[in-house]
């Protein structure tokens, strides 16, 4: 195509000019490829504005004086009921995947700025060990929010929320002895699975922190009942859901519609993800979720989730990564069917972790919000590592609408460094400005990690997809050509 041709194209018809020179074929550019993060945004909103991104530093070493590293979940709520939503985060704080007992959960204290964030650390050190998940509720009535974390070093740990002076006050702590000496957590949920107004743990034991296959060993999808004490540890009670090869997600949704919460699991070691039905007192059916209308090397293992009626048919459909592509699961009208599976888009040659679905672009349907995660070194950028590699990325990826069923959906990506993974994403207008942002975490680049915001910014003209928080990073690297959108 030549320059005259591409100025005639309706797609570049409202890009300045010097977008549109660096767009040419490299080869017309005499230049190498531009990262992610500087290429010109085509992602527009109903308004017609242009979307683009705007990161901020919520917590990390260098804003809260600790050596933060292997940034995970992250769950938000208004802890001291101020008005202002605050944020739980847990950081497994190693660079290596050593099993050292260390980790943190940090507290950053919500305001009317989403710039002004007070830090203070919750838990640091053995009973925070390898910290990996996080979940807020009002677990023992008073009014605020508690919190429950899992950790991988071995437990799950409740923290009570002291009442109004949150901030300055010591949070008393347990962690209940039935959930020690089990292996590794990776996920906790509060859930009131029987609609008493108290919450039940649901909670995820994959056995070691970095288990090996076993084609024998199947572990426990729990859930925990809790005293009217939740501190009292002594009392609390395990009910097992089912076992499977590494248990991976144990998340509650209610995903029948029925008025209750059932569970959606995933299995590491089976490669397949499963629902618990709820059906009262405590009581659940285990059902497969079968998918058809997958290539056989596309298999998911429910690591991350989102919900949504994404076709307005009335039933809950699932979102869900599978290595480096994201598929739709679209519920089928009787649960016990096989559900219909789709590719939403690709990730290649970056392996997908997180999903959140949210509308991002205002026009009344879900999109969905995604990050990948770096398999190289975690504490530097690898001289080795190319575009080539599967690095830290984030994309967006907008939802066709009508045409839901029978096209992929247009991926948007914004950042591509060399270093990142990025586990969680929460949706919210932290700024107050009428669109969606998003906070999320990032580990596996120290000194980087920690938890961020991703403001969006809406332009008349196109900008450049990324804008970092700091000058000085880990690399933002190109696209393969193989794999451009």
């Amino acid at each position: 195509m030549t320059l005259v041709q591409m100025l005639n194209s309706i797609a570049f018809l409202r890009l300045p000019l010097g977008w549109l020179l660096l767009s040419l074929p490299l080869a017309a550019q005499g230049a190498t490829a531009l990262s992610i993060a500087n290429t010109p945004t085509s992602a527009t909103a109903t308004d017609g504005q242009f979307i683009s991104w705007q990161e901020h530093r919520i917590d990390d070493s260098q804003l809260g004086a600790l050596e933060l590293s292997g940034s995970d979940g992250l769950a938000m709520a208004d802890l001291d009921l101020d008005g202002f939503e605050d944020i739980v985060s847990v950081h497994e704080s190693d660079t290596v995947y050593d099993g050292k007992p260390i980790g943190h959960v940090r507290i950053a204290w919500g305001s009317s700025n989403p710039h002004d964030w007070t830090l203070t650390t919750l838990a640091a050190g053995h009973e925070a060990a390898a910290a990996e998940d996080v979940s807020i509720a009002d677990a023992n009535g008073d009014g605020f929010p508690d919190v429950i974390v899992a950790a991988e070093l071995a437990h799950l740990i409740y923290f009570e929320n002291p009442g109004k002076d949150a901030r300055t006050e010591t949070w008393r702590r347990v962690i209940p002895p039935i959930t020690t000496e089990r292996g590794s957590y990776i996920r906790a949920f509060f859930a009131d699975l029987d609609g008493d107004g108290h919450p039940e743990v649901v909670a995820a034991n994959k056995g070691d922190q970095n288990p090996e296959l076993d084609e024998t060993q199947r572990l426990n999808l729990s859930f925990y009942l809790l005293p009217d004490n939740p501190l009292n540890g002594l009392r609390w009670r395990e009910q097992v859901l089912g076992k499977v090869r590494i248990p991976i997600n144990s998340q509650p949704f209610d995903l029948d519609q029925d008025g209750d919460l059932d569970v959606v699991a995933g299995s590491r070691g089976e490669a397949r993800i499963l629902w618990f039905e709820n059906t009262g007192n405590l009581e659940f059916v285990e059902h497969p979720i079968r998918a058809r209308g997958l290539a056989d090397n596309i298999r998911t293992t429910g690591f991350n989730m989102d919900y949504a009626d994404l076709d307005g048919d009335g039933r809950t459909d699932i979102v869900a990564s599978a290595g480096r592509q994201l598929i739709w699961f679209k519920a089928p009208k009787q649960y016990s069917e096989s559900w219909q599976a789709s590719v939403i888009g690709s990730f290649t040659p970056d392996v997908l972790v997180s999903v959140r679905l949210a509308d991002i672009d205002a026009d009344g349907d879900m999109d969905a919000f995604a990050g990948a995660y770096s398999r190289g070194p975690r504490d530097q950028d690898g001289p080795e590592i190319t575009a080539n590699d599967a690095i830290g990325r984030i994309a967006w990826f907008v939802n066709p609408g009508p045409e839901l069923a029978t096209q992929r959906w247009q991926r948007h990506d914004i950042s591509r460094r060399k270093r990142g993974m990025y586990d969680k994403w929460l949706a919210r207008d932290l700024d107050h400005d009428g669109d969606l942002d998003f906070i999320g975490t990032r580990g596996n680049s120290a000194p980087f990690d920690g938890v961020i915001w991703l403001e969006q910014v809406r332009s008349p003209t196109s900008q450049a997809a990324f804008k970092p928080a700091r000058q000085i990073e880990s690399q933002q690297m190109s696209l393969p050509s193989s794999s451009l959108p």
